[in-house]
């Protein structure tokens, strides 16, 4: 199968376009590329459908916010992230976006179809929830109770929105089918207009007497407490799919989901590379020249290693199998350790003495790095 093209790439657009001009661009090549417009041509019909595919992410503003972040995985339900792309077949989705903006110009067939739609269950919204967790609990992994404000199912009436003892009507206005039609002769022929029934709002039915607790609208306001399986080896930006978690879904829909990004507290001690730590570790003089056993914190407990004599500033050892373990495997990364040289700045009379004659003894002998220096400056300037 082909790879998909960028999403601003079909519209025409640089990322970042605003959403006039979004809606403007996809009007343009909508309007280029309709099947009525291009009877029997296979390639519009493609393109048209490629075209819709990009308007319906990049006009919904969470899913285009997933798909600025994550490009096509953001959207794709398969890739981790549940974006709910476009569904893959002719008219997926697209037919309340048509008809809004064209107004069922071309000819009303599309527009029966979205005022069935409308009829029909539809995915309640997705929602997003950002957590900070500490470096700790992104390495090993956690379970966090989060608190989150959002649309629930009304008790009252169990999302029907009508009051006990009532019941939904059919609507008089559109006689059930959602929708008002109007016939307009134009220069160009006769056009049929489908628009949403205005005193049902496209869904056929009225309810007799509204739920008192949510107003008929079946839904109400509520801060619930969620439940987070954070796994080891998460890291800043993880997303965690909740399933079923997001706000109602309408007409029998159901739920959306919750999306939680994971962002890492930094640690004192440790920065991360994918799963190796790093750890830079001050060591003395008198350690790095002579040798010395070390304490060496990881983060699950403190191991000895030792450092050999002559041991020169920020030359790095590996300690296998300290690091973080991979997301969702059992793989574990290292644990770095660059060793810092520290000079002492606060010396006493006494202590400049011996260093000063340990330097005169020492001279250049011992020094590797030094007597190269020396040779080569002795060759360049004779």
């Amino acid at each position: 199968m082909a790879e998909k093209r960028d999403f601003y790439e079909v519209l025409g657009l640089q990322k970042g376009a605003s959403d006039d001009e979004i809606k403007k661009a996809f009007r343009k090549k909508a309007m280029e590329f309709h099947p009525d417009r291009n009877p029997g041509d296979k390639t519009a019909e493609e393109k048209f459908k490629e075209v819709n595919e990009a308007y319906s992410i990049l006009s919904d503003p969470q899913k285009k916010d997933k798909y600025d972040r994550f490009g096509h995985a953001g959207v794709d339900p398969n890739a981790g992230f549940g974006g709910g792309g476009f569904g893959g077949g002719f008219g997926g989705g697209f037919e309340d976006i048509f008809g809004d903006l064209f107004g069922g110009m071309f000819g009303g067939g599309f527009n029966q179809a979205g005022a069935r739609r409308r009829n029909g269950p539809r995915k309640g919204q997705d929602l997003q929830k950002n957590i900070s967790i500490t470096f700790e609990e992104a390495a090993f992994g956690t379970k966090k109770q989060i608190q989150i404000n959002k649309y629930v199912t009304c008790e009252s009436c169990d999302g029907s929105g009508a009051e006990k003892g009532s019941q939904k009507v059919t609507c008089t206005k559109c006689n059930g089918s959602g929708e008002i039609r109007t016939t307009q002769r134009t220069p160009f022929g006769q056009f049929t207009n489908v628009q949403p029934c205005d005193k049902c709002g496209g869904a056929g039915e009225v309810i007799e007497k509204p739920c008192s607790t949510c107003s008929g609208t079946g839904k109400i306001r509520k801060t619930v407490t969620i439940s987070v399986d954070i796994p080891a080896g998460v890291d800043n930006d993880s997303v965690i799919s909740i399933k079923g978690q997001g706000e109602p879904g309408t007409n029998g829909g159901p739920n959306g989901d919750l999306y939680v990004v994971i962002s890492v507290q930094p640690h004192k001690l440790f920065t991360r590379r994918g799963t190796d730590l790093w750890l830079e570790m001050p060591i003395t003089f008198s350690q790095a020249a002579l040798g010395d056993e070390i304490i060496v914190p990881t983060l699950k407990d403190k191991v000895s290693y030792k450092i050999p004599a002559g041991t020169q500033p920020e030359t790095v050892f590996r300690l296998k199998g300290k690091g973080v373990q991979a997301l969702r495997s059992s793989k574990v990364g290292d644990l770095y350790i660059k060793v810092i040289l520290e000079v002492p700045t606060k010396l006493t009379g006494e202590q400049k003495k011996l260093i000063s004659k340990l330097g005169e003894s020492l001279n250049t002998e011992g020094y590797t790095k030094k007597s190269k220096f020396m040779d080569a400056m002795k060759e360049i300037f004779k």
